[in-house]
């Protein structure tokens, strides 16, 4: 159900009755010159904040609306005579169908542009739908690269695709395992069963082998599964030196749980885009099972200060500072970038001002924004370590703050 949520100013209402009130007092030194408040520009946030993954989606709408409030706070859209954006707020539950109609609806009560929608499935619905209108449509999450590879020329994604994503991945592995003698011949990959996970993997499978390394099995899971106790048994079976899981956070923190308590013994546990493996409340609540395990995923600039004050702000309000909350911060932040550059909502130009971004986004581990079919080409991955209970990034070199511990203690 989509609703709506003022983010700050004063209502035109308010403001002349501030107005007639200031009158009465005797201020009448000088004409009282009333101007009508900008209009509020209208931005939809579609997330799965209730269902399977609704912890993922609830970070996304709490990202989203720090930036909304910050914007505002800073004195709205400036090109705009300051306009205020304000936040419609809808559940897709987790799935794709609620997702594209809650679009119909926001664009019916007037929504100027969408961020939209964590899970990939859910974000090309979404986008596909507000293409139809030609509503620019920002993906703050979604890594699947068919979603900007559709000639929409609404919709856009400043954070990186899993196609680079597992490039990016697979050519670190190959240096950690060099690094170390190569002794990684084999890997399994365990992945949920969305066009995420499995998309990741048909991947890997691919790539891994050019490596060197040999896939001995390929195991898929279902949203949610409540027992990973036959998987990790077919683990322990294949005994592979390398397990690459690919999952959303409860399924990833369930089955590494289950791999320490039956004692699962590898070379290392190496995620892509692992739901939990970059997770502080992952590593917080279960130092034991997170320890040593590496990841290819998102994450901020820990060297920048404007990070880090994002960082503080975030946990301030009680937040955990997830993937999903700093991506949906930033694809907010390029949207009001957009209208700033467009001085307009006109939905034609804003799109064209998102396809033209050159957006700094130094408080990302990320080059300079290049726009090419709605893909920012500067962005990339990180490879994080969990090692003595911190997230340590060792790749790429000049974002990291730790060395790679591999192989990884038994």
């Amino acid at each position: 159900m989509t609703d709506t949520k003022k983010t700050g100013g004063l209502r035109r209402r308010e403001f002349l009755a501030t107005g007639a009130a200031a009158v009465g007092l005797g201020i009448t030194g000088f004409p009282a010159i009333l101007r009508a408040q900008p209009a509020a520009v209208k931005l939809g946030l579609i997330h799965p904040v209730s269902g399977f993954i609704a912890f993922s989606g609830t970070q996304c709408r709490e990202g989203a609306q720090m930036a909304i409030a910050d914007i505002n706070a800073a004195g709205g859209i400036k090109s705009l005579g300051g306009a205020q954006i304000e936040a419609m707020l809808a559940d897709s539950q987790g799935k794709p169908e609620i997702g594209a109609a809650e679009v119909t609806k926001m664009v019916e009560a007037g929504a100027d542009g969408i961020v939209a929608g964590y899970s990939s499935a859910i974000s090309l619905a979404t986008s596909q739908e507000a293409a139809k209108t030609n509503t620019p449509h920002i993906v703050d999450v979604g890594v699947s690269d068919q979603i900007v590879q559709r000639g929409l020329k609404n919709t856009f994604r400043f954070s990186p695709g899993y196609g680079k994503i597992a490039q990016f991945a697979v050519d670190n592995l190959d240096t950690i395992n060099k690094a170390a003698g190569s002794p990684a011949k084999t890997a399994m990959i365990i992945h949920e069963e969305s066009l995420f996970g499995t998309g990741t993997a048909e991947l890997l499978q691919k790539r891994l082998p050019e490596k060197g390394i040999e896939v001995v099995d390929v195991i898929k899971h279902a949203n949610p599964t409540r027992d990973f106790t036959n998987i990790v048994l077919q683990i322990k079976s294949k005994k592979p030196d390398l397990i690459i899981p690919a999952n959303y956070y409860n399924e990833y923190v369930l089955l590494a749980r289950t791999m320490r308590q039956q004692r699962v013994e590898a070379m290392g546990i190496y995620s892509v885009l692992g739901g939990a493996a970059s997770s502080y409340q992952f590593v917080n609540e279960f130092p034991e099972a997170a320890d040593l395990i590496m990841d290819c995923n998102h994450w901020f600039n820990a060297k920048s200060d404007v990070a880090q004050q994002r960082k503080a702000a975030a946990e301030a309000k009680g937040l955990i500072y997830t993937y999903e909350v700093f991506l949906a911060y930033n694809a907010v932040l390029a949207y009001a970038d957009a209208l700033e550059r467009a001085g307009t909502t006109d939905k034609e130009a804003v799109n064209a001002a998102l396809a033209a971004s050159t957006l700094d986004m130094s408080y990302m581990p990320y080059g300079p924004t290049k726009m090419v079919d709605g893909q920012n080409e500067g962005a990339q991955p990180v490879n994080t370590q969990v090692q003595k209970g911190v997230i340590e990034v060792i790749f790429p070199e000049e974002f990291a703050s730790a060395q790679t511990v591999f192989p990884m203690k038994s």
